[in-house]
């Protein structure tokens, strides 16, 4: 999976919802996750399925990122959305309620079993307490499957810690939080911030995406359109990072500069680990100027 693909913005949409699928189209959103899991009701998740279905054979998302997300493999409907979801042919499947590197294999052998194609990421959510013990292995486990991000269940996990959620600050994840940025990291996976329950407050928002940013998060899920442009704006690279970054870039690639570790970029101290950044950073700008351009 691409690092610098543009994961800002990733966004729900219900799955039983043809005209909010039909609306996605025309959104601002980075990612779009079709979801057949908390957005829809038992008796509809059938029918979801074909709805989901037909959205992504009628094509139209452009350039988007496109993720169903399945009900968990433990559950009547979990093996049956996951042969529809491959069949969909999306980029990427979400799969809820990991606690374990096993749960990774499994789902693995699943995709394979359905046919999914060796690009077809595997996303999962942390959101059980078990699984914030098991950070590392669930991790590893990239090294051996399709998997190759992390989403943040902040609302799952409020509700199975009995914890009191108090946005923004979100006192009582954390731990959690922190701790599941550094094990993607440790295994090269992109990580993506929970959703804020706050329709309408702006402040909120912005101010918990900032510090979903600060924890080094790459973007932010998103339950609401109307949460787009906010966290488009965080999650992207400021002006003048970008160009700190190019300043970077080029004055380590002057032969002037040839075998020397650290540097004098613009009154900063700049050693080669901030060159690998800078580079990041400038891809990630691109890819986003990319998009907007499509």
């Amino acid at each position: 999976m691409s690092a610098t693909r543009p994961r800002r913005s990733c966004l729900y949409m219900p799955g039983a919802n043809e005209r909010a699928l039909e609306k996605a189209k025309t959104l601002a959103a980075d990612t779009l996750i079709f979801d057949l899991e908390d957005a829809v009701a038992p008796e509809a998740k059938a029918g979801a399925r074909d709805i989901i279905a037909n959205a992504l054979n009628a094509g139209g998302y452009g350039a988007r990122e496109l993720v169903i997300r399945i009900n968990g493999l433990d559950t009547e409907w979990g093996a049956d959305d996951l042969r529809a979801a491959v069949a969909a042919k999306p980029h990427a499947i979400l799969a809820p309620k990991v606690v374990s590197d096993a749960d990774i294999d499994r789902l693995d052998r699943a995709l394979d079993e359905a046919g999914a194609p060796a690009d077809m990421g595997l996303w999962v959510m942390i959101e059980m307490p078990r699984a914030l013990f098991s950070l590392d292995e669930i991790a590893a486990a990239a090294q051996r499957t399709r998997l190759t991000t992390f989403v943040m269940g902040t609302n799952d996990l409020a509700k199975e810690m009995r914890a009191i959620n108090d946005p923004p600050q979100r006192t009582a994840f954390q731990t959690a939080l922190s701790l599941s940025v550094a094990a993607a990291r440790a295994y090269d996976l992109v990580a993506i911030d929970g959703v804020f329950n706050g329709i309408g407050d702006e402040d909120g928002l912005a101010a918990e995406c900032r510090q979903g940013r600060l924890l080094g998060f790459d973007g932010k899920t998103l339950i609401h359109p109307s949460q787009l442009a906010a966290t488009n704006a965080i999650f992207a690279p400021a002006p003048a990072d970008v160009e700190q970054a190019e300043a970077v870039i080029a004055a380590f690639g002057d032969p002037a500069n040839a075998g020397k570790g650290v540097l004098r970029v613009n009154g900063k101290m700049t050693e080669l680990l901030h060159l690998d950044e800078a580079r990041r950073t400038v891809a990630v700008d691109a890819a986003i100027q990319a998009l907007n351009a499509g």
